[in-house]
Parts: structure tokens; C-alpha cells; sequence
């Protein structure tokens, strides 16, 4: 093994597939809930372990799952009657020298605070049950750990698996991003309280220009008096997608809460703005890739990258690493319209060295000896810091659900 990667070349942009979809699950949508709190608990016990012991120690806290509780949405308020249950659990060290750490307080704590900070109806003191099922690791992956800790060595990686990362994002890919932020910004839930946080979009372009976008939004119904209100609120969700989308493209159709049923009374209705409350259970993993977005026409990997530690298990590290390559590419590499990063770990090899590599470049002409060097040199610069990772993780500069 060279420790360089394979260098493909193909003339085949994923903007000009004759169809395209793109996926976002947001921020209230009970897999992304999953997603976020796993990873602040993660994010909790590395600053717990850096704090009081100097070194991030042994975690995986990426198993988690949502169960739904039941309500009854009514207009002016209605009430949760089963608040809905969160149950996390993974491996972490739960004591280190004789220092016990409060992984239970940690995992609640920060989940709670998550909550207060991206939703606006829901209590989560009151609305939510929190379940930690935390084990300590194996003591084959502990030892793997801490030997390079102790030593100062490159971290080992701690799994046999893959990340991929492609860059630039399409224009449909942008929008569909793009849409569902703006929809769960501070300023958007200010000026349009009604709207809630649970927002899925999917994006689906035939041609070129003809695009057309689904929204599924929730609405909270102590901020609505009728159906009046709820059918105004709902086309106000459609226009300010529409403005975002017409930025982009020509012909767009846009659709909000298809599934609404008006003369029956049917709508979607919730206490708190999330579908978790009665009907949608969530798990880990089942959402969003690193990049925020599910994109079926691009190569991707299952790999749930929430809640796994980010000091040597490169099923995180490698799909972020593979993202800040391909983009780097791209954008310092003249011939460079499209990248694609693979990157494959050995368990037990440093997780500067993958064991396999490949950059795909979308390229009308042909690299020169000068940016072959240059891809290569870049490879090698992005995985040799790969080890300092961790430390934009814990400054939340990276936003990876």
C-alpha cells in the first residue's frame, strides 16, 4: 500500500443527470433529533474527559432511539398526553483513576439544553423522558485507546470501514440545505412562530430547469386560532420556499403538507412542533449524512456518524476528512469541477494512513503531471490532520446532521 490515492477522472457532473433528488431531514424530524443529541453527548463527555483529565477518553455513545408519545393538538393549544421517550445508549469510560465521571448527568444535561436551544414549544423538562444506557467498552477497544493517548501516538483506528465526501454541492442539493435552515432559523420561527421545527424537504429536478420540491412542516397549534390561520401560515411556508428555489431555477412547483385533508379536519397539527410527539419514532443513523443532506444520485455510505468519539473512530473522522478533501480539491485544482472522496480504514492502522483511497475528479480535461502532484499533496496534508479533528468538533464548527 502507497498511501496515495487512486486518481480517477470522469467527464459525468451530478448536476447534469437527467434526474436528481435530494433529501433533507431537519432539525425537529425525530431522526435528526436522534442524530443532535447523540452528538452532544459525545461533545459533552469530551469536554468532561479533556477538562478533568487532560485527554479525550473512550466513547461510542452513537446507538440511540426516539418513541414517539402520543398528544391532542387542537387550535389555541392542546396537550401532550404520553410526553415522548429518548433512550441513549452506547459505551463510554465511566471512570477514569479513581475518578468517576457523571456520564447520566452529562447525556441528560446536554440533551436538555439541546432542545432549549433549537425548539420554541417544547418543554423538555416536561415533554420528554430520557433513558441513558451507558456500558463501559470492550477492553480490547479501551486499551486500543489509551495506548496511543498515553504514548502520544497517532491515534489507531478503531473500526474497518469507509467515509465519503463530494464537493461542490449541486444547485438543487444548495437549495433543499438552504430551504430547510432558513425554515427552522431564529429569525424565520420569530416573525412565523406557527411554523414548528420538524421539516423534511425533497427535491426532485427532471431536465434541467424543472425542479419541484415537497415540504412536510409542522405547525404548532397554540400560535393558530382556525383553519384560517393554519391554511395562511401554510402558504407562507410555500411563497418564502418558492423565493429561495426561483433563485436557482426556472419552472419550480412547490408543495407543503401534501397529505392534509382540510374538510375533514386533517392536518398537520402538533403541540410542541415535532411529529415525535405522537406518531413518528426516530433512531440514529437513519437521516442525514455528514453533510446534512441524503443524496441518493451521489455515492454514500450508512454509516452513523452522531455519538461516535472523535479521536480514532474514523467512521466519523473519514466521512468528515473525506468532505474537507474533496472541497479542498476543488477549489485550489484549476481542472476541478466535481470531487468525490473515498477513504477505507483497517482497524488497528493509524488513521492517517488509510488503507485505501480514492479522489474522483469531474473534469472536462485531462490533470496535468502539476495537479496530480498537487491532489496527492493535499491527500496527504488534509490526513495528516486528521488527527486534530476533534478540536473543531468540540468548538461546534462543524455542523455534521
Amino acid at each position: 500500500m502507497s498511501g496515495l490515492p487512486v486518481i480517477t477522472v470522469t467527464s459525468k457532473k451530478t448536476s447534469l443527470l437527467p434526474v436528481e433528488v435530494v433529501e433533507r431531514k431537519g432539525t425537529g424530524h425525530p431522526d435528526t433529533i436522534c442524530d443532535a443529541v447523540a452528538e452532544e453527548f459525545s461533545r459533552g463527555l469530551c469536554r468532561y474527559y479533556y477538562e478533568h483529565f487532560g485527554l479525550v477518553l473512550h466513547h461510542n455513545v452513537d446507538k440511540g432511539l426516539l418513541v414517539a408519545g402520543t398528544s391532542e393538538p387542537s387550535f389555541g393549544g392542546g396537550k401532550i398526553k404520553a410526553p415522548l421517550r429518548l433512550i441513549l445508549a452506547g459505551r463510554a469510560t465511566t471512570s477514569f483513576k479513581g475518578h468517576v465521571v457523571p456520564v447520566k448527568e452529562i447525556a441528560i444535561e446536554t440533551t436538555k439544553k439541546w432542545f432549549r436551544d433549537n425548539f420554541h414549544a417544547l418543554d423538555p423538562d416536561r415533554d420528554i423522558e430520557i433513558d441513558v444506557i451507558i456500558r463501559p467498552g470492550s477492553q480490547e477497544l479501551v486499551e486500543l485507546f489509551l495506548r496511543q493517548a498515553r504514548e502520544g501516538e497517532i491515534p489507531l483506528a478503531n473500526d474497518t470501514s469507509c467515509g465519503i465526501g463530494f464537493y461542490p454541492l449541486t444547485p438543487l442539493e444548495r437549495a433543499v440545505y438552504e430551504t430547510e435552515r432558513l425554515l427552522n432559523s431564529k429569525n424565520f420561527k420569530k416573525e412565523n412562530p406557527a411554523t414548528g421545527q420538524d421539516v423534511k424537504i425533497m427535491g426532485v429536478r427532471r431536465a434541467k430547469e424543472e425542479v419541484s420540491l415537497t415540504v412536510a412542516c409542522a405547525f404548532v397549534d397554540r400560535f393558530l386560532r382556525d383553519m384560517h390561520d393554519y391554511m395562511d401560515e401554510k402558504e407562507k411556508v410555500g411563497q418564502f420556499a418558492r423565493e429561495i428555489l426561483e433563485k436557482e431555477f426556472e419552472n419550480v412547483d412547490i408543495f407543503v403538507n401534501t397529505a392534509d385533508r382540510p374538510e375533514s379536519g386533517s392536518i398537520y397539527l402538533t403541540v410542541t412542533g415535532t411529529s415525535a410527539e405522537s406518531g413518528d419514532d426516530g433512531e440514529v443513523g437513519r437521516g442525514n449524512r455528514a453533510n446534512g443532506l441524503i443524496t441518493p444520485m451521489r455515492p454514500m455510505n450508512m454509516e452513523a456518524v452522531s455519538g461516535k468519539n472523535p479521536i480514532n473512530h474514523v467512521g466519523k473522522i473519514y466521512n468528515l476528512k473525506a468532505q474537507e478533501i474533496a472541497k479542498r480539491l476543488y477549489e485550489e485544482i484549476p481542472e476541478v469541477s466535481e470531487c468525490t472522496c473515498f477513504l477505507v480504514s483497517q482497524i488497528g492502522r493509524p488513521i492517517t494512513t488509510p488503507a485505501a483511497g480514492e479522489i474522483r475528479i469531474c473534469s472536462d480535461k485531462e490533470l496535468s503531471r502539476d495537479s496530480t502532484k498537487k491532489i496527492q499533496e493535499i491527500y496527504r496534508q488534509e490526513m495528516k490532520e486528521s488527527v486534530n479533528l476533534w478540536k473543531s468538533l468540540l468548538e461546534e464548527k462543524k455542523r455534521i446532521y
